[in-house]
């Protein structure tokens, strides 16, 4: 519903207040230069500005992940899913597993399962945009520091950045001989490997080579009685690697050559039928973490390959950087949807558990991908007021998808029916941008940044649906070819201004204006057979942008030994791109809202009360509101009980605007509704304490992370959330210049919660990751 006059004034006033209030910047680091007398926090720095700064000083919400906090995340053998609210306002979750991360930082996100999904948070891996899901889950190792940057990012980072970026930087090649290694063991008999050889070759040349190991057994029994297995799913086997040379060919001149290779092949996500019960909240008795009851094949394979370079050239007053980069590679993945075995219009012991109303077998491929992507930019050097950098962008990806339906009871390849529906899609995306920033100080306390960018964008897609002769009338029928192409330019902006109020307090204020491009959808394996223009099932969401203002104090107290941080934000994100998913159909339809209203604080403190001792806190809270007094989309499938009293159903908690019909789902509304993987709150709470012993010392480390209630739609329904979800972990363990050895907890109390859900064909749910423990030893040299 619309809000009424009183309650825009109402949260136009709570607004300003946060405004005035500040933004959180996060005190958490990656690479932190210790403080002088070892007493007080150590310098924070961050790159959010193509720069190297302190945190304290950057008119930007940024936060950063610390070495211990990453080490405790890692040693469990961990994805970049355990960075999900770790920080403020940071959501990672995934329906494929390792293969395919969904990030949504202040509610902004994308719940789209097809291999071409926009999403509205863009990654940055060494300066380099990871467009593609697939290339979106590269192992995080070795790494210098970790930034998310929340907000519109615009102009340095360009267009699909409305919600914010996560920021992956590895550490370079140095002039010395250095390493490290660790290896970690645990429960399921998983094996954590990390290391890294830094190699000076002479004449200004060297080399670092690092790379990653990670394996773990299947834990999850199939109970299916017609084929049960013992330790059948969550299995995994990823590598990746990386292998850098630095050229300084003069003092001004370097070049810096990277490659990178990642091998995954495991099991895909498990999806649980009927793990819900119609008419409750959360999990239902029947659930059981360690067993599932499938007849569909569950594996995924994953390789990825990228050649990249950095050069740059120090002109006196300005920089020349420019970095060019290729990726390429493949993936698929093929899960067993409906969560079950059989179908209900089989003899009750040959289906299960629960109603299986039909079979849904499917598997996603990326058989090609490539993606190149080129920048050159000037950079400021001089230390006076002005500074500023201005530069190019150009971007281009060509993808190649294939989508199979199968139509057996059983092993999709072996058994008799195979393949019944195929689609392939073709997309080919291009996008150029120009930029320019500056930020001239007008005094010693008071600086001003302004930035602008010009963004064009061209995609243009193909996608045809074919069927298997021996099953012409399963579902749907053949669809022809369907092309779509769109295309847009955009002005995107930020400006900021930081006042210095005291050495120890810093204010500032920012209003940025982002963008995300046009996408197109064709995941059309169910949609209606009809090969009308209007009716292929072929979607197109137009472009959105945001105008988002966000205002921060930030602080340090106790002679440097403590931080406290706070924010307010409040955006408007016009035409705003959703994706309607499952329904009736296992399909991915775009539309567009009006608008999308969010506002929240977020506020984080560290502090040193002993140089023994690190706590730290975080804190945000995130409302968001679609405002589209029209808008509607499918709840979930078979909804009429009277139609079909044995299919398990949902109840919808929105307004029905049409009853639910044989094989089609209600349509309601969902205006007013709040973003689906949006939770109110987030919390974060870390100690470290560290008792000197020999020439090391005993330390122990806990980390805590709550996240409040979610849904996993844009509709709301009683069975398709979850509530809470509070996880901790433990590390202890004795370290000293050298060497440290440890032994690590996660999930320490064996939470239990939904984490995302699939509504097409009954009450199907995937969860979080168990309790899981080990042991880890590592040196350094």
């Amino acid at each position: 519903m619309r809000l009424c006059s009183k309650q825009i004034i109402s949260r136009s006033t709570l607004a300003a207040a946060l405004l005035a209030g500040g933004i959180v910047q996060p005190a958490f680091a990656q690479d932190e230069t210790a403080a002088d007398d070892g007493q007080g926090l150590d310098v924070i720095v961050v790159t959010a500005q193509r720069r190297e700064e302190n945190l304290q000083d950057v008119p930007l919400s940024v936060s950063t992940i610390s070495d211990d906090k990453l080490a405790a995340l890692g040693a469990g053998g961990q994805d970049v899913r355990a960075l999900s609210a770790r920080v403020p306002s940071l959501v990672v979750e995934s329906s494929f597993g390792r293969t395919f991360p969904r990030f949504y930082i202040r509610g902004l996100g994308n719940t789209d399962f097809d291999f071409n999904a926009s999403q509205p948070v863009s990654l940055v891996y060494d300066d380099v945009v990871l467009e593609n899901p697939i290339l979106k889950g590269f192992p995080i190792f070795d790494l210098e520091r970790v930034e998310v940057l929340r907000g519109p990012q615009g102009t340095l980072f360009g267009r699909n950045t409305p919600a914010g970026i996560v920021k992956f930087d590895s550490v370079k090649p140095k002039d010395d001989l250095s390493g490290f290694g660790r290896v970690s063991y645990g429960r399921f008999n998983a094996v954590n490997a990390e290391a890294a050889l830094n190699v000076p070759l002479g004449e200004g040349i060297s080399a670092r080579a690092s790379g990653m190991y990670q394996r773990q057994d299947g834990w999850v029994d199939n109970v299916n009685p017609g084929n049960p297995q013992t330790n059948a799913f969550e299995g995994y086997d990823e590598f990746a690697a990386r292998l850098q040379l630095l050229m300084n060919f003069t003092e001004d001149t370097e070049l810096l050559l990277t490659g990178q290779y990642r091998n995954l092949d495991g099991t895909a996500r498990v999806f649980r039928a009927n793990i819900f019960t119609r008419g409750q909240e959360g999990l239902n008795p029947d659930f059981r973490r360690d067993q599932v009851a499938v007849d569909g094949r569950n594996e995924q394979k994953v390789k990825t390959y990228n050649l990249s370079g950095r050069f740059s050239h120090d002109f006196g007053p300005v920089s020349l950087v420019s970095v060019t980069s290729f990726w390429t590679g493949d993936a698929t993945s093929v899960g067993d949807v409906d969560g079950g075995f059989g179908a209900n219009f089989l003899p009750p012991a040959l289906y299960g558990p629960g109603e299986i109303p039909f079979t849904a077998e499917t598997r996603d491929s990326v058989p090609a991908l490539s993606q190149f992507t080129q920048e050159i930019r000037l950079e400021s050097n001089g230390n006076g007021p002005l500074n500023y950098q201005a530069g190019i962008f150009y971007f281009d990806e060509r993808l190649r998808i294939v989508s199979e339906n199968y139509s057996t009871l059983g092993d999709p390849l072996n058994a008799p029916g195979g393949i019944n529906i195929l689609v392939s899609q073709r997309q080919d995306s291009e996008a150029f941008g120009l930029f320019g920033s500056l930020t001239y100080a007008l005094t010693d306390q008071l600086s001003v940044t302004g930035g602008i960018r010009y963004n064009k964008d061209e995609r243009d897609y193909f996608v045809a649906r074919t069927q298997d002769t021996q099953f012409p009338a399963f579902l749907q029928n053949p669809l022809g070819n369907v092309s779509r192409s769109v295309s847009d330019d955009n002005i995107t902006w930020d400006a900021s201004i930081t006042y210095k109020a005291t050495e120890d307090v810093n204010l500032y204020a920012r209003v940025a204006k982002g963008y995300r491009a046009p996408s197109i959808q064709g995941r059309i394996l169910f949609p209606p057979a009809t090969a009308t223009p209007l009716e292929d099932g072929v979607t197109v969401g137009q472009s959105e942008t945001i105008l988002s203002y966000e205002a921060g104090v930030k602080t340090t107290f106790l002679d440097g030994r403590g931080r406290f941080n706070l924010n307010g934000f409040f955006y408007d994100l016009d035409n705003a791109q959703l994706t309607a998913v499952g329904g009736g159909i296992n399909a991915n339809r775009l539309i567009n809202a009006d608008s999308v209203r969010g506002y929240g604080m977020e506020m984080d403190a560290e502090l040193k009360p002993v140089p023994e001792l690190l706590l730290t806190a975080s804190l945000s809270y995130n409302k968001t509101e679609i405002r589209d007094a029209g808008l509607t989309t499918a709840a979930c499938g078979a909804t009429r009980v009277d139609t079909f009293p044995n299919v398990s159903l949902c109840t919808p908690l929105d307004p029905i605007v049409t009853p639910a019909a044989p094989f089609a789902a209600a349509i309601v509304n969902i205006d007013g509704n709040s973003l689906p993987q949006s939770p109110r709150w987030i919390a974060n709470a870390t100690a470290r304490y560290g008792i000197p012993v020999g020439d090391g010392e005993i330390y122990a480390f806990t980390d805590w992370s709550y996240r409040s209630k979610i849904n996993f739609f844009l509709y709301e329904s009683i069975e398709f959330q979850d509530k809470r979800q509070l996880e901790g972990g433990l590390r202890v363990g004795y370290q000293t210049d050298s060497f440290d050895i440890a032994g690590f907890v996660r999930n320490i109390t064996n939470d239990e919660s939904a984490v995302g859900a699939i509504d097409f064909n009954n009450l199907t749910g995937f969860v979080n990751e168990p309790r899981i423990w080990g042991v880890e030893a590592g040196f350094k040299f």
